[in-house]
């Protein structure tokens, strides 16, 4: 598939007069061109220009992020945690959370996320973990507290992985249902995307149907992902409107999905590793 220079400026969110100025300048040109002489950019074409996109908005200048956007993107070296090794980390987390003690909660969560990577670090530590501690809560009728300030240092940790900058495509709008309060698997999801360079956006907790609609025509995303964790609130989610108004892939996650019917073009991931390989195929 190739791409007229109009189509790929609307897609990188820059003007057409930005292309003319980088293909003459850094030869971040087309690989083809029409019988007519019409420039057609591919998708190669279009990754190397989100390179350069991103690298500007990261405040490297157009020249150096010319050589850049010509390079492979580097693969990430961290590795997935292994059984042993994860379960070591949910011993000295779950540890340090029963002492409240937050700095060391932060400390870990952010080796853990730099070593790891957040996919496999909040499938393997950060989940098991809540769910203990939820189960601990439900046991002893106490230990609020505990979970509380446990939830807020993995949330302060997700948060501190560096999101991509800048114009370009915006893969994901993520959203809460309509009264549901709980995004820290959104937050979790936003933090894998930035890790593989994928710029999203979060509306947060409790988004009115009205509002979630509005924001999509709006920032016109690739994915949009509702999660849910009980069915009265997935109920409440306008998917057959969203589906009226946007282009955009329609998606839902959290344990409220289970079992309800969907749409045909709903797409609902199996976990959060799914969920990234789907926004991230549309980008």
């Amino acid at each position: 598939m190739t791409y007229t220079p109009r189509a790929v400026a609307g897609m990188l969110g820059i003007a057409p007069t930005t292309l003319r100025t980088w293909d003459q300048r850094y030869g971040l040109g087309p690989s083809e061109r029409t019988e007519g002489g019409h420039r057609r950019y591919d998708e190669a074409d279009v990754d190397v220009l989100r390179r350069m996109v991103v690298l500007i908005g990261q405040g490297v200048s157009p020249a150096s992020a010319a050589v850049l956007a010509r390079q492979e993107p580097a693969t990430r070296t961290s590795a997935p945690i292994g059984a042993d090794k994860a379960l070591k980390a949910q011993r000295g987390f779950l540890t340090a959370a029963k002492r409240l003690d937050e700095p060391l909660m932060l400390d870990l969560a952010a080796k853990l996320l730099a070593d790891h990577g957040v996919v496999s670090v909040w499938e393997s530590v950060f989940v098991p973990c809540l769910v203990e501690l939820g189960e601990l809560i439900a046991d002893r009728g106490s230990g609020v507290e505990i979970e509380h300030m446990a939830s807020g240092s993995v949330l302060q940790a997700l948060r501190e992985v560096p999101r991509a900058n800048g114009p370009g495509v915006l893969a994901a709008l993520l959203a809460c249902a309509p009264e549901e309060q709980h995004v820290l698997a959104l937050e979790a999801l936003g933090a894998a995307l930035s890790e593989q360079g994928g710029q999203w956006r979060s509306l947060g907790a409790r988004v009115p149907p009205e509002a979630l609609c509005d924001a999509v025509v709006r920032l016109r995303p690739s994915v949009v992902l509702v999660w849910a964790h009980r069915a009265d609130l997935a109920e409440l989610v306008p998917l057959a409107e969203l589906g009226r108004r946007t282009t955009a892939l329609v998606a839902v996650a959290g344990p409220g999905w289970a079992g309800m019917t969907l749409p045909s073009s709903v797409r609902r991931p199996a976990g959060l590793a799914e969920a990234v390989e789907l926004v991230m195929s549309r980008v």
